[in-house]
């Protein structure tokens, strides 16, 4: 059969993927097997969980074909609120990340905790998309489901139930929940008390590498039963392991739709204001802080759409390599779909401010491309705050195949960006756990030391540094000047 095979799964929003690893980090196999979403209401974000086991049974025996397969990692979507009865049986459709239905619980929580004391707690305030408002919100609207809960879980926690029938979640992913006392790792009685939660309705918290199971109902014959499962971590948290952001002095600096910046911590630290999230990270008795930009790769998608639809995106890159640092003062603030860091936001509103005659596509590409290195370097100013001294980045994410917006971000950072060899992210993450959990890695540094290979680096253009400064000095003054004069919404 070979050497043994590694492999992770990443339960998302639009499908889960499944990768296949060797103990080395080649990528053997990868696979991915779509679900839909569904939306009942304006807002509501909800998906059925067993579309979530029925696609990683599927694309795991697809990647784990001819294999040996000596541990399985999870890694999923965060937040996402899962609950069932007694029997074991789902009682409703699991309601999602992106679901916007909780205000009224968010207000409500912090009112019962007091805003300061909860941000101490769980480093994080109340957000409609965290798992504890939700479970107030069934409470509220749907008494009969809500008291036949007997279990609550996350969504890459109900994948776990399905593959080894045991219930736990990590330290990571139960972070984003709100019910986290994120410094002791473990479930906040304070927190739970408050919000009148029992705390047998929670799982075992473990660490992230840590055997959660074994498989007992194996979709291939290559996967053995008894084959270990890690208990895995958030997709943000295991993509960070995916780059090798797993010691303080390297950040993750993710460039998709939206935009992350994490930097891991040595011990526990939160913003006062919960400006930037506070989480565990998915490495052992190391946290994290982490920012996150709703419009990054996003906005430049949102302008080819808009404007530029027939042209390829590399073409529109070049178009903006043709103008200056500044674009001559242009600039385009990136809250196309309201904000999350630096200004907790849902009202906020995008802009290009500073146009004249001279400016053409390739300048609007440009403040694009600049707007969003801002708003990262928002986030990486925050997390400086708490003592996060950045020497280097891991970038990834799709925005990271352009040069010029990696030299951009670089410069504007002030900090070198670094391309790894793998683009998977969160799966390949998962596969590093997996491998822990497996026995072929001692822990998460030699997994990262042995797989994770830095390809190429880009450094900050420091011609650019003091045109830089100065843009990002203007670009912080638009969000209060123009919130002043923003359409009430």
């Amino acid at each position: 059969m070979g050497s043994p095979t590694l492999v992770g799964i990443d339960v998302g929003t639009t499908g889960v993927k499944a990768l296949a690893l060797s103990p080395d980090g080649e990528v053997l196999a990868t696979a991915t097997h779509g679900y839909p979403l569904s939306t009942p209401r304006p807002g509501w974000a909800e998906q059925d969980p067993g579309d979530w086991l029925r696609a990683a049974e599927s694309a795991l025996a697809e990647v784990s074909a001819g294999r040996e397969i000596a541990g399985i990692g999870l890694s999923g979507q965060m937040h996402g609120l899962v609950v069932l009865d007694e029997t074991g049986r789902v009682i409703r459709p699991a309601i999602l990340w992106n679901d916007q239905r909780t205000a009224f619980e968010c207000a409500e929580i912090e009112e019962r905790i007091g805003l300061e004391r909860l941000i101490e707690l769980t480093g994080n305030r109340a957000l409609p998309g965290f798992t504890a408002p939700k479970l107030l919100w069934l409470r509220r609207h749907e008494p009969e489901g809500y008291a036949r809960i007997a279990r609550v879980m996350l969504p890459k926690d109900y994948v776990r139930l399905g593959l080894t029938g045991e219930w736990a979640i990590d330290a990571s992913d139960a972070s984003g929940t709100l019910l986290l006392d994120v410094a002791r790792r473990d479930w906040s009685a304070e927190v739970l008390d408050a919000l009148e939660l029992p705390r047998d309705w929670l799982p075992p918290v473990l660490e992230s590498p840590a055997v959660s199971g074994h498989v007992t109902k194996s979709p291939s014959d290559t996967v053995s039963l008894g084959t270990p499962v890690a208990a895995g971590g958030g997709d943000q948290p295991a993509a960070a392991v995916g780059v090798g952001a797993t010691r303080p002095g390297t950040l993750s600096v993710v460039l998709g739709t939206s935009g992350v910046v994490l930097a891991p911590l040595p011990a526990y630290a939160h913003d006062a204001e919960a400006r930037v999230h506070a989480f565990c990270h998915a490495r052992p008795d190391t946290w994290q802080a982490m920012g996150v930009m709703l419009s990054a790769a996003g906005s430049l998608q949102w302008l080819h759409d808009t404007l530029a639809k027939d042209v390829p995106f590399d073409a529109l890159v070049a178009e903006a390599a043709a103008w200056p640092p500044d674009a001559e003062g242009l600039l385009f603030l990136p809250y196309l779909a309201g904000e999350r860091t630096p200004h907790a936001d849902p009202d906020a509103r995008g802009a290009f401010v500073g146009l004249e005659l001279r400016h053409d596509r390739g300048a609007l590409v440009r403040a694009v491309l600049e707007g969003v290195a801002f708003g990262l370097a928002d986030s990486l100013d925050l997390l400086r705050a708490l003592g996060v001294e950045a020497a280097r980045a891991r970038i990834s994410g799709g925005g990271a195949r352009s040069r010029l917006w990696l030299e951009i971000v670089a410069s504007v950072l002030g900090v070198p960006l670094e391309l790894t060899e793998s683009e998977e992210g969160s799966a390949f993450g998962a596969a590093l756990l997996g491998g822990v959990a497996g026995g072929v890695f001692r822990d998460v540094d030699e997994a990262v030391a042995r797989c994770v290979r830095v390809t190429s680096t880009v450094e900050p253009n420091t011609a650019w540094s003091d045109a830089y400064r100065e843009a990002h000095e203007r670009y912080r003054a638009l969000y209060p000047a123009l919130r002043a004069v923003r359409v009430p919404g």
